[in-house]
């Protein structure tokens, strides 16, 4: 596949949840399959989402030096700022869609990313957003997107 994915925080954050085994693991496939095919994108604010969830709610979550490694190996996929064009997209994003701030922004950088896909658990799946495909990762299987 030579289509992007982009990771929401949700799906990042489940790969690490060992208290959510099913979801742990279907978040860890698509983990996996995003590195092998160097399809998976992600945004400095799912980052820091990431960062807080896995350091202080996750029981039992990470370290903050784990996380930090973690973080620090996910940069090989080079994350979105959020910068004044991903800001005035979500503005768009949220008043067309009415979506949170904060989901806006991920679709916004989805979409600078140029995406065709945004894994999520908290948006409609199936949803097509001025052409991104919200898929959830534990109902769809990465094999189904990415063969």
């Amino acid at each position: 596949m030579t289509a992007t994915c982009f990771v929401g925080t949700n799906a990042l954050v489940y790969a690490r949840d060992a208290s959510e085994p099913k979801k742990q693991a279907a978040a860890a496939a698509w983990m996996r399959r995003l590195w092998e095919t160097q399809t998976g994108r992600l945004s400095v604010q799912v980052l820091n989402e990431f960062y807080v969830i896995v350091t202080q709610k996750l029981k039992p979550g990470l370290d903050r030096q784990s996380a930090k490694e973690e973080i620090l190996t996910l940069m090989a996929w080079e994350p979105v700022p959020i910068d004044a064009e991903v800001m005035r997209r979500a503005w768009l994003v949220q008043d067309t869609y009415s979506f949170s701030w904060w989901d806006a922004l991920i679709i916004s950088a989805a979409l600078r990313s140029g995406c065709r896909f945004l894994l999520s658990e908290d948006m409609q799946a199936g949803q097509d957003l001025f052409g991104l495909k919200i898929v959830n990762p534990f109902r769809t299987p990465p094999d189904s997107f990415l063969s």
